[in-house]
């Protein structure tokens, strides 16, 4: 695939970014270049290679999901704060439905 002046113009413009002739010229051989990279990328044998999100392995620290209870710091008392909401249901605040 190859890019010309006028395929930059017209990126240009469905970015809306104004671009002059000549910059619209200085950008064909970079976007070319580009584009030889990706295509490059695309004849790499990855047979046998499991996609990966990061390049070293991620494991986050998690902490241990449990309720508190103690009442002074915050736990154990849902049904006081529900008390507050304008509607409750099962357990939650109830709010309006805001997709139609």
């Amino acid at each position: 695939m190859s890019v010309d002046s006028s395929t930059v113009k017209k990126v240009a413009s469905l970015a809306r970014i104004a671009v002059t002739d000549a910059d619209a010229e200085k950008l064909v051989p970079e976007l070319n270049s580009i584009i030889g990279w990706v295509e490059q990328l695309g004849e790499v044998d990855v047979t046998g290679v499991e996609p990966m999100t990061a390049v070293i392995p991620n494991t986050l620290r998690l902490r241990d999901d449990v309720v508190n209870a103690d009442p002074q710091t915050g736990g154990g008392i849902r049904d006081k704060v529900l008390a507050n909401a304008p509607q409750a249901e099962h357990g939650f605040f109830a709010v309006p439905k805001v997709i139609e």
